[in-house]
């Protein structure tokens, strides 16, 4: 391919419209523009949204807060929930099988709340800073 051989396909390129060519067009005397009026003149334009002074719809309307769309798969788990759990070895497989997070959950995350009394193995969960401390404290295994 050469720079002096590219072309536009075929119809990317319309022909601008030729206006204010008599009245044997449609495009003759106001070329298109209909009777006075602010789109009628040159530099007649306003801004998207504008309602000629009147409040706009995006203004009237409340604002209404942010809601994250990562927070419906994330979830967090208490210590004092793992604490409850019958197996030693706990994965978001098995929070899913015990109820513990919904089944849609892809990311979890345990949180210093409530205490570890058993020794626990973690595979693949997210622990904070605080809970790592306490399940290692009291015997555990975290395996990232």
């Amino acid at each position: 391919m050469f720079l002096n051989t590219i072309q536009s396909s075929e119809g990317a390129r319309k022909k601008s419209k030729r206006v204010g060519r008599g009245i044997g067009c449609t495009l003759g005397k106001t070329c298109g523009r209909g009777h006075k009026g602010q789109k009628a003149r040159s530099g007649g334009f306003h801004k998207v949204g504008f309602e000629g002074g009147q409040m706009p719809l995006q203004r009237r309307l409340p604002k209404i807060g942010f809601k994250s769309r990562s927070s419906k798969f994330t979830a967090e788990v208490r210590l004092s929930e793992l604490n409850g759990l019958s197996s030693d070895t706990i994965d978001l497989k098995t929070l899913i099988e015990r109820n513990v997070v919904p089944v849609f959950t892809k990311i979890v995350k345990v949180i210093k709340s409530g205490e570890v009394t058993k020794s626990l193995t973690i595979k693949g969960i997210k622990v904070t800073k605080g809970a790592r401390e306490a399940i290692e404290a009291a015997g555990g295994l975290i395996e990232v």
